[in-house]
Formats: structure tokens, C-alpha cells, sequence
């Protein structure tokens, strides 16, 4: 396996007496789906905002490219190479397809010492970028309210992998998608691991995170019980280790008896 673009060793984050991590380890290749899996709870947004410099570790160590490294803000962590993609996608629904796809980060025309928003540019690199990840837009300049919510995904996607992105943060990408919605979004993981991107894929569902991850990182009450690659575990003790094999043993019994009772 190649050496990880990004790595968290021993990693451990306390609000007051609340433990939110702790003693957590984990890392990402190049061309590498790691999914990050758990339930509510779990530890999985405080992991995603140490990762992206929102959050400091009060133990442990991260590091980039087998260096030391310290974030500051989540700006430190783009000029890294790390983006975070958030559930809420930083997009703005009444703004143009290619206006989102730069925010923050516009390109500029001058005209003596006035500066205007390049909208050519900005329109024609946003409807080949978003063509080159399979998204045939209408017209670059439809506002985004307009797309999908899996072309939504695909937009704040291609707008990271385009600025630079070595390694993507997926936070519950596919959560609110339909299945065929879903199914766009995890095609363009797959695209994204083809460039020899890095995919950090925090997901609680299962089914999503089998069919695109490479390993498995299992998260419960902020400690990791565990990493796996794929070839081995399968789905069902993937699936069963997440939920908790006897927790849901116990609960099926107790809801057996309650059903034999009621008709008793």
C-alpha cells in the first residue's frame, strides 16, 4: 500500500468531561476509499472537523505526507490539499451553477484599474468540469436550486477536486438521496479514486460505503473498534459489527416476546 497522504495518530478530543475521541487512528492513501462508519453519536463529526482544521486534537498527532502538520483553520487544511465536502454543501440555491462553483474563489477580468467577475471563464471551465465528472448542465448559468440534490453533490465535488483537492471528505454524501441520485454520487467516488484522489467516506450506511471503500474504519462512541480492507469482512458482519450482533439479537428476542404476549 502506498504511504497515506493524511494520517491521524492517536488522536483524542475532550469537551470538558465529554470524551468526543479518543486514542483514535486512521488514515488515506492516494486512490484510496476509506469509509469512516458509525452511528449517531459516534464520533464521526468531530473526527471530519479535526481532520478539516475546525477542531485542534488535544492529543495525538496528525500528519500530511508523513510530516507533522497543524491546522489552524480549515484554510490550512485546502492548502494542504485536504477539502471537506459538508452535508449542508456551502452552496447558495439562487446563485448560477458557475458562480457557486467559484465562491470564494473568483476569477477576474481587469479593465484598467476595474476588476470584473470573468463569467466566460467561470462558465465554460464549470460545464466542462461537471461534464468531465458525466453532469450535463443545461446552461452553467442556472441558478443551483435548480439541480438535483446528486448534482448538488457532484458540483461541490468537482469545485474541490478542481482547486487542487489530493484528499476528499465526504460527510454522509449519499444521507438524503434517492437510489438513483445515490447511485451518481457514488460513481463519482469511483471517478475520484480513478484520478488518484484520497476518499474519506463517512457514511452509517453500509450498503453505500461496501460498494465504493477499500477499508473500513468503524467508529463508537468516539473509539475505533476497528479497521478492515475489504477482502476481509463482507457486508453482513460489516453490517452486524456497526449495529451491534447482540444488541440486536436481545432486541429481536425482547420484541418477539412482546409480539407472543400481546396475542397471548
Amino acid at each position: 500500500m502506498a504511504e497515506p497522504y493524511v494520517e491521524l495518530r492517536s488522536v483524542s478530543k475532550y469537551f470538558g468531561s465529554v470524551v468526543a475521541l479518543k486514542d483514535v487512528s486512521f488514515d488515506v492513501c492516494p486512490g484510496e476509499v476509506h469509509c469512516l462508519l458509525g452511528d449517531n453519536g459516534a464520533g464521526k463529526s468531530t473526527l471530519i472537523k479535526t481532520l478539516s482544521g475546525v477542531y485542534t486534537p488535544d492529543e495525538g498527532e496528525i500528519r500530511v505526507q508523513g510530516k507533522p502538520a497543524r491546522f489552524a483553520s480549515p484554510a490550512d487544511t485546502r492548502n494542504s490539499g485536504i477539502a471537506t465536502v459538508y452535508q449542508d454543501l456551502a452552496l447558495v440555491p439562487l446563485m448560477s451553477v458557475a458562480r457557486n462553483f467559484f465562491l470564494g474563489r473568483e476569477p477576474m477580468r481587469k479593465f484598467g484599474p476595474i476588476r470584473q467577475f470573468d463569467t466566460e471563464f467561470a462558465n465554460r471551465t464549470a460545464y466542462d468540469e461537471l461534464a468531465a465528472m458525466g453532469i450535463q448542465l443545461r446552461d452553467p448559468e442556472q441558478p443551483v436550486g435548480t439541480l438535483s440534490g446528486g448534482e448538488r453533490q457532484c458540483l461541490a465535488i468537482a469545485r474541490a477536486v478542481y482547486f487542487g483537492a489530493k484528499v476528499l471528505i465526504l460527510d454522509e454524501p449519499t444521507s438524503a438521496l434517492g437510489v438513483h441520485q445515490a447511485s451518481v454520487v457514488l460513481k463519482l467516488i469511483v471517478q475520484s479514486k480513478a484520478r488518484g484522489i484520497g476518499v474519506i467516506f463517512i457514511s452509517h450506511n453500509v450498503h453505500h460505503a461496501y460498494v465504493v471503500g477499500d477499508r473500513f474504519t468503524l467508529l463508537k462512541r468516539g473509539k475505533s473498534t476497528g479497521t478492515y480492507a475489504k477482502s476481509e469482512i463482507d457486508r453482513d458482519q460489516l453490517l452486524n459489527l456497526m449495529a451491534g450482533g447482540k444488541e440486536l439479537v436481545d432486541l429481536e428476542q425482547e420484541l418477539t416476546k412482546a409480539v407472543r404476549s400481546s396475542l397471548a
